[in-house]
């Protein structure tokens, strides 16, 4: 049997983008909060849980072949913060505007063709762009009210696949293959 990774495919964030992120974060429920460190913040588009590492390659040719719905995609906007999931939060998250749809079409494209290409289903929940800024320490309760975010627009220049590494102190991500940063 081949190996299998924890795996996704995500947005990689500009790295100002990425910065005013965690600046932001800093001031909110320092104690309850454990934050994300900028480079591990990401967008992500779809998750395919443990997977065989034998599909990064076929992974990265469905990657090469969305390059063009990534060029499509317009101006994103940071929005406002979320607890996430809103019932029992476990993260506190910004919420990614695509008032063009581009990033909404780039999703289902990939999700489409992931699933024709490996062993996987997309979720069936709507996808819900944002980004996770911070986790939520085990038995930590946080507060509703959050200040506002920075008021951030950026392109999405890069989508890449990548491998989560679970550690005690948090997941740490590989970059297996990628499309964009031109």
């Amino acid at each position: 049997m081949s190996e299998a990774g924890r795996l996704f495919v995500a947005g990689v964030l500009p790295p100002v983008v990425a910065g005013e992120l965690a600046r932001w974060g800093r001031g909110v429920c320092a104690a309850a909060l454990r934050r994300l460190d900028p480079g591990a913040m990401h967008l992500t588009l779809c998750f395919l849980g443990e997977q065989s590492l034998l599909s990064v390659e076929r992974l990265g040719e469905v990657l090469g072949g969305a390059a063009e719905a990534l060029a499509g995609v317009g101006e994103l906007r940071v929005g406002a913060p979320v607890w996430l999931p809103p019932r029992n939060p476990r993260a506190l998250a910004v919420e990614i505007g695509d008032p063009e749809g581009g990033l909404r079409a780039l999703q289902r494209l990939l999700a489409r063709e992931i699933a024709a290409t490996i062993d996987w289903a997309p979720d069936r929940q709507r996808f819900r762009p944002h980004v996770t800024v911070a986790r939520i320490r085990a038995g930590e309760r946080v507060g509703a009210l959050l200040a506002p975010t920075p008021g951030l627009s950026f392109a999405l220049e890069r989508v890449a696949l990548f491998r989560s590494w679970l550690e005690p102190a948090g997941a740490r991500y590989e970059e297996l293959a990628s499309v964009g940063g031109w």
